[in-house]
């Protein structure tokens, strides 16, 4: 009996040496950004699942990688928190002093319980996180750092969690635009007719706009049908090119469509393909480039958050053009009046044409990443390989978003005037983000430099 005793205990001992790994070993395994890059596909692939309209995407990113970054800084004394940066963004709550935390564990955790409350489907997290929260018990991470990394991470979450209940989101759910049908004015467009898009989205809170109107865009070109007049030649331009696009044209348009929800119509019978969003579109390419970099996970974490904060934002400001202006879409326009067997090489989303939101988001983002990581950053974007869509190769962040935006003259649903503006917007946004959400307490100390 006494045997057997010594021996259980010897057993125990020498279970919880095996288990118990010390700070530096469990620290340097949780760092590994590879396990947060999968954790942030996980909640793009819930996202498509779900079938997230492109605004309401980018809010789950945005508050998603906020609290990630806010449960990751505490442990990097070169970063700061985003509260009392942000509008109306509090300081998050701050560790207990004097006591060991996992932070890379916190923020992971603060992570998927912001996703997996802003998404639907919650059965896809189950599995999901119990693998996840699996590996970091086997890094050998003590209990009680484990339950208080998996706590404060949680304690962060409840924190962004609160300041998105107030952003205004829930107040706009069901509201439908009335179609005024003036001459020039957008109405719902083919396959699937489909009511307006969040027409309320402008009166969300943004993260860093001080408000809607802090970068207006000039007005569009006046819709005016006479032969020579400016709308008509943005119009024939899409017309024409959309006629005799060519291989590489085409190939564009596929690789940048994002449409959360395309519409096929097969006889009689109407489905619809899935696919990734423009902000996921951008995450992805967030990472790619902070793999290729091979960037520590503070600074791809800190590239996430400054990425999705700035698409928010573009969404947001785009909007309120869009349905400000209510322009009509080329589509409309082409059936309407000369061509009613013309269509578009992609699907037009439905909301107004002016601006492009594509444009405006991947110009945010850009804008950002640029300052983020420098000009002139070569990527190759494997982001919708696996939908079809090809691979492209870009020289900077910049000709990026460019390709992006024109990608939408070829797609024949946006006029050139509404991708070029679309694309200036952007750039302002990113800009704001930019300087509003000081992450680093020294802004010298950049990953290019």
């Amino acid at each position: 009996m006494k045997f057997r005793l010594l021996s259980l205990m010897f057993l125990t001992v020498l279970y919880s040496c095996k288990k118990n790994a010390p700070p530096e070993e469990y620290n340097t395994k949780a760092s590994d950004p590879q396990l947060f890059h999968e954790t942030a596909t996980h909640l793009t692939d819930v996202i498509i699942h779900d079938i997230f309209k492109p605004p309401v995407a980018s809010r789950i990113y945005g508050y998603s990688f906020l609290a990630a970054y806010e449960a990751l800084a505490p442990g990097n004394p070169d970063y700061q928190s985003l509260g009392n940066q942000l509008v109306k963004f509090t300081v998050s709550p701050k560790p207990d002093p004097g006591v060991a935390y996992c932070f890379p564990l916190a923020s992971i955790k603060a992570f998927a319980t912001v996703g997996r409350t802003l998404t639907f489907s919650g059965n896809m997290w189950d599995d999901y996180e119990k693998g996840l929260f699996k590996k970091y018990q086997d890094m050998g991470i003590p209990e009680d750092v484990y339950e208080r990394s998996m706590a404060y991470g949680d304690t962060v979450a409840k924190h962004v969690l609160a300041y998105s209940a107030k952003d205004h989101y829930k107040e706009i759910r069901g509201y439908r635009y009335t179609v005024t049908n003036l001459p020039g004015t957008w109405v719902p467009t083919p396959p699937a007719y489909a009511d307006a898009c969040e027409p309320m989205w402008n009166t969300v809170r943004t993260f860093a706009l001080d408000s809607v109107t802090q970068f207006r865009c000039p007005p569009p070109a006046k819709y005016d049908l006479a032969k020579n007049s400016k709308f008509m030649e943005l119009a024939m331009e899409v017309y024409n090119t959309g006629k005799n696009l060519t291989d590489d044209q085409k190939a564009t348009a596929y690789f940048w469509d994002d449409n959360a929800f395309v519409t096929n119509i097969v006889g009689h019978a109407m489905f619809a393909n899935k696919k990734m969003t423009p902000a996921g579109h951008w995450m992805a390419i967030i990472r790619t480039v902070t793999t290729d970099k091979k960037f520590d996970l503070m600074k791809v974490t800190e590239a996430y958050a400054l990425g999705a904060l700035s698409i928010f934002d573009a969404f947001v400001a785009c909007w309120d053009e869009k349905y400000r202006t209510v322009r009509i879409r080329p589509e409309t326009v082409i059936n309407n009046n000369w061509d009613p067997n013309w269509r578009p090489f992609l699907e037009t989303p439905a909301f107004p044409e002016y601006v492009s939101g594509h444009s405006s988001i991947s110009a945010a983002c850009g804008v950002v990443l640029t300052h983020l990581i420098g000009d002139n950053v070569a990527f190759t974007d494997t982001t919708e390989k696996k939908y079809g869509h090809g691979v492209k190769s870009f020289k900077s962040f910049e000709e990026a978003y460019w390709d992006a935006s024109i990608s939408r003259v070829y797609g024949g649903i946006h006029y050139r005037d509404g991708v070029e503006e679309g694309t200036y917007l952007g750039q302002k946004v990113g800009e704001n983000v930019w300087q509003r959400a000081i992450t680093r307490k020294d802004r010298k100390v950049l990953a290019n430099k």
